[in-house]
């Protein structure tokens, strides 16, 4: 097995010993002070001392600490990257400090605590990965710089030294259209509007949302230096983008002898908007396409060598014929090379998962022997659930990253396979003739679960997985507030044997809770918890408020778990709901109903809304302040509701992107809702049948007013967290003990 794996690694590292100069180790040190300074402030970052030696480590990532306890804390690393971990390390484990989505907890102590003997880390893992091809359009389309660099220093201090970079891209395609004779009306039709994004570099959407103004290109451009620039900065190589074969409509008007294959639906999409084109890997404009983008792009933002495609995410080849598809592989990887001698294909894996009835053996191997071995660095994209190295002999050779995908869309609720994800790396590396060579963290969306995240990120530095999740979570659970308390440690050990202790058989990363979903009397409302656990969790977070309010990270969990609960409650109170109405009691269904649609729904949003964290104000903010003009803000502000509710013109991929949101809670999920309860009165009261489909078309109607109306939403919190969840609690918590709801 480690005979397996260093072969495979050495692959993929031969061409780079050659072909890279030696990144400058005074920029990495000098990244690290900076991000030290923009964490800890000038004076407590002159407490620290960082160097970057890369002969520190031959191979993996390497860290050493030393010194504290009145002397100068040193960190030492062998790139950035690594000591920046270091200094997390020391963050954490040291001094009881956290950094998180949600924000830092850095209470330092005064002399900073000393390392009692020289400390080594070196990471098992040569590559800790970031980012799915959906996050940056679910979570990271409208950031500016400042957003953007908050979250490169959480990777840095993550250890991760791979990551995603896709920004800026549409730019460089729209020049090679117009170098290829496409024109700028139809350019404009073929790009996505900015909230999908994604789904358009993946060939799965054109059009929808769209057009892209100009003014996105130039900002995007200037946005994606400045992200390149401070990623390499710290030593992590950003992948870049390469050509898949998917190419506008318009290019067959150009070149009508092109051998192009319509690729047909996806999403529930008609084909005004879906049924991409895909250029034949034979025709010999594909390599030319190829070559042109690439050289465009790498000439603008430098590379790394490691790039980024995508070619059948979700639709069907048109052929299962394994010499088809290893064709059509070959074709992408062969116009990467042409520009790139040095060039490796990071390919996402979820295709073989998501489509295992089409991607059998034959087709699988075709794809993965297509390009040669070392060459090919597979995503083994939802490893801690669904893993595809333990079916496919480890990938047939070809070196892949474990991955923890977790969420899908961004969703609010708390869940997770903590166990799995705990002993997922270690699992992989035991597997026969493993060819692992990193862990990943690759969720659709993220300002989600931060346990869960933190636990991934600090595996990609174990070898091991932790002996005990329990301690483990008690330690996280000090270290975000701050010092340990003995209510929220019980809490968060109520969580991990509750929501985070997930079978992935009922546990898919989707909210599937009926808060967040269209209504009918279908719902399954069931969950692999004891939902008293939750309850329990929250009165005795509640029970350390006094002790832990002034923790901005404590008053975030406390809303998330009272977040939580009220979710739980909309769940009872629909089965109250369907039990009344198919037993015919009026008055039960009246009673559940009033109290869901009048009571508890409005109290979760006014609870929502008093943590800026939790605004759909704030989301359609960051979208109007990425225009130029009122017309594009306009644009930019309807694609963002889009996305959290209909995703598509009809509904086409319905509360995919669910969030739970003071103003979408009231202004989305609450009129649904008080539609459904008043067509079950009104049918229960003239004894006709509930008709589900003309509840979905009024339904749909309330959607569309929603993305198309005007109302302007809070973008700054109101009324006191706490407060209001303990009010939530006085009233709820004795109801759900005596059974009343």
């Amino acid at each position: 097995m480690a005979a397996m794996a260093a072969k495979v690694l050495a692959l993929l590292l031969v061409s780079w010993a050659e072909a890279d100069i030696p990144e400058d180790e005074t920029r990495e040190a000098a990244a690290v002070q900076g991000l030290l300074t923009r964490l800890l402030g000038p004076r407590a970052a002159a407490w620290f001392s960082v160097s970057v030696q890369h002969s520190l480590a031959p191979v993996a990532d390497t860290y050493r600490l030393t010194g504290g306890g009145g002397t100068l804390v040193q960190v030492t690393g062998s790139s950035g990257v690594a000591a920046a971990a270091g200094l997390y390390r020391y963050l954490r484990d040291f001094c009881g400090c956290q950094v998180a989505w949600s924000g830092a907890q850095l209470r330092l102590p005064e002399p900073l605590p000393a390392v009692p003997e020289e400390l080594i880390e070196i990471t098992p893992n040569w590559y800790r990965y970031y980012l799915n091809i959906c996050t940056p359009s679910y979570s990271f389309v409208w950031w500016g710089w400042e957003r953007w660099e908050r979250e490169i220093d959480w990777m840095a201090l993550n250890g991760i030294n791979l990551v995603l970079a896709p920004v800026g891209q549409e730019a460089i395609w729209r020049r090679v259209y117009l170098t290829l004779g496409l024109n700028q009306t139809e350019i404009d039709e073929y790009f996505t509007g900015p909230a999908f994004l994604a789904w358009g570099r993946m060939g799965n959407l054109h059009t929808w949302g769209g057009p892209l103004p100009s003014s996105w290109d130039l900002k995007q451009s200037y946005l994606q230096y400045r992200i390149l620039e401070r990623m390499r900065s710290f030593g992590m190589k950003p992948v870049l983008p390469a050509f898949a074969g998917h190419i506008p409509k318009a290019f067959t008007r150009v070149f009508p002898q092109a051998n192009v294959t319509n690729l047909g639906m996806w999403g529930h999409f008609s084909c005004n908007y879906s049924c991409s084109y895909l250029l034949a890997p034979e025709d010999p404009l594909f390599p030319v396409v190829g070559s042109l983008f690439l050289r465009e792009l790498t000439k603008e933002f430098g590379t790394d060598h490691i790039y980024s495609a995508d070619i059948f995410n979700e639709m069907d080849p048109p052929s299962s014929n394994p010499a088809y598809l290893a064709a059509t592989t070959a074709a992408v990887y062969e116009a990467m090379v042409a520009v790139d001698v040095d060039a490796v294909w990071l390919f996402q894996g979820w295709l073989f998962q998501n489509h295992p009835d089409f991607w059998k053996p034959p087709q699988m191997k075709a794809v993965l022997e297509a390009v040669p071995r070392g060459r090919f660095l597979i995503l083994d994209l939802f490893a801690e659930s669904q893993p595809v190295y333990s079916r496919t002999n480890s990938f047939y050779g070809q070196p892949f990253i474990w991955c923890m995908l977790h969420n899908f869309g961004g969703n609010h609720g708390l869940f997770g396979v903590l166990d799995a994800v705990n002993r997922g790396p270690s699992t992989a590396r035991l597997f026969p003739n493993s060819t692992i060579v990193g862990t990943g963290i690759v969720p659709e969306g993220i300002n989600q679960n931060e346990v869960v995240y933190a636990l991934m990120a600090e595996l990609g530095w174990r070898k091991d997985p932790f002996p005990d999740l329990g301690a483990w979570v008690a330690g996280f659970a000090a270290q975000r507030y701050g010092t340990p308390h003995p209510q929220a440690e019980a809490a968060w050990r109520l969580l991990l044997r509750s929501v985070y202790n997930c079978s992935w058989e009922n546990c898919t990363g989707h909210n599937h809770s009926p808060l967040v979903k269209r209504p009918s009397l279908h719902l399954d409302f069931s969950v692999w918890y004891n939902r008293s656990d939750v309850f329990e969790a929250w009165r005795l977070l509640l029970e350390a408020a006094p002790q832990l309010a002034t923790s901005s990270a404590f008053r975030y969990d406390l809303l998330d778990v009272t977040r939580q609960v009220a979710q739980e409650l909309v769940s009872l109170y629909y089965g109250e709901l369907k039990t009344a109405f198919e037993a015919g009691s009026m008055p039960a269904l009246l009673s559940a109903g009033g109290l869901l649609v009048f009571d508890l729904l409005p109290s979760l949003d006014e609870l929502l809304g008093t943590d800026e964290r939790f605004l759909l104000g704030g989301w359609l903010e960051q979208a109007r302040e990425m225009a130029v003009s009122e017309a594009e803000a306009w644009h930019y502000e309807q694609n963002a509701r889009y996305q959290l509710t209909l995703w598509g013109p009809t509904g086409n991929i319905l509360d995919y992107a669910n969030k739970q949101l003071a103003g979408l809670v009231a202004g989305y999920y609450a009129p649904r809702w008080k539609l459904f309860v008043e067509m079950l009165v009104k049918s229960l009261a003239e004894g006709t049948p509930f008709h589900q489909n003309q509840f979905e078309n009024e339904a749909f109607l309330l959607g569309q007013a929603f993305v198309s109306g005007r109302e302007k939403f809070p973008t700054q919190p109101q009324g006191d967290t706490v407060d209001l969840a303990r009010k939530f609690f006085l009233k709820y918590y004795p109801k759900f003990q005596a059974g009343a709801v």
